[in-house]
């Protein structure tokens, strides 16, 4: 969509801090030994508490109010009888709809943090990336200085990206033009950003990978088993100065 009044921006605000209040809440309640699905429901109750409904049930009937993936599984993870265990990697993607306009966040972190070195720099690494990517955007800019902002990090961190996992237009809708914003320099893309454009900045780095496969339940999103990837994502408005960043928990912070 493209905003064009405040209030258009205030209710853009408005979902954006129930879904990162969503996230933050989740990952502080996450624990070893519990369910995917009954952290999702922990996620659903909250939204449901904000008057909020779950964008991936309301727009394509999701088996979950959240998407929650786990180590090798990097995305659209169905909430189930998984149990979560000490040391998982876990990607929480949450995007909900209020009053007709949609946010969409997510972020991945590692279930009692130890000394996972790696995995600690990949999140970090991720989180830069979608930062650099935050960071190139500006109304009248190529759209692939995106990928490329996110290339050069991933590059520099000596990680790989998900190159078929990319960026989207959001905000009267979960998904809205521009479809696909690549997560890597595409010299074809001759896209230009416009004031007042919404849309997400979601990269995805790994640590080797560089292609997600979709599982036989048709949602789950996977690479290879040894491999881990690593997700953050904002919505933002894109102006004619520094984008206007939506998901801003109301306190605490994930990312």
């Amino acid at each position: 969509m493209i905003v064009k009044t405040d209030e258009e921006v205030k209710k853009l605000q408005k979902i954006g801090t129930i879904v990162a209040d969503t996230l933050v809440y989740m990952k502080s309640m996450a624990r070893a030994g519990m369910t995917t699905l009954e952290l999702d429901e922990i996620g659903s109750e909250f939204l449901k508490k904000n008057n909020a409904k779950s964008a991936p049930q309301l727009m394509y009937n999701f088996p979950g109010a959240t998407c929650i993936s786990i180590n090798h599984h990097i995305a659209h993870g169905i909430p189930s009888s998984n149990i979560i265990k000490s040391g998982d990697l876990i990607n929480i993607d949450v995007s909900a709809e209020l009053d007709g306009f949609f946010a969409d966040t997510g972020g991945s972190f590692i279930i009692d943090e130890n000394n996972d070195l790696n995995m600690i720099k990949l999140c970090q690494a991720t989180i830069a990336a979608m930062y650099a990517g935050i960071n190139s955007i500006k109304a009248g800019a190529k759209i692939s200085n995106i990928g490329s902002a996110i290339e050069k990090i991933a590059k520099e961190k000596n990680f790989t990206i998900i190159e078929n996992l990319g960026s989207h237009g959001v905000g009267l809708s979960l998904h809205e033009e521009p479809k696909f914003i690549a997560p890597y320099f595409d010299k074809n893309d001759r896209r230009i950003l416009q004031n007042g454009q919404v849309i997400t900045v979601e990269p995805f780095l790994s640590n080797g990978a560089k292609y997600a496969k979709e599982d036989k339940d048709g949602w789950t999103l996977f690479i290879e088993k040894n491999k881990r990837a690593a997700q953050f994502e904002h919505s933002i408005i894109v102006t004619e100065n520094e984008p206007i960043i939506l998901t801003i928990p109301s306190h605490g912070r994930f990312f």
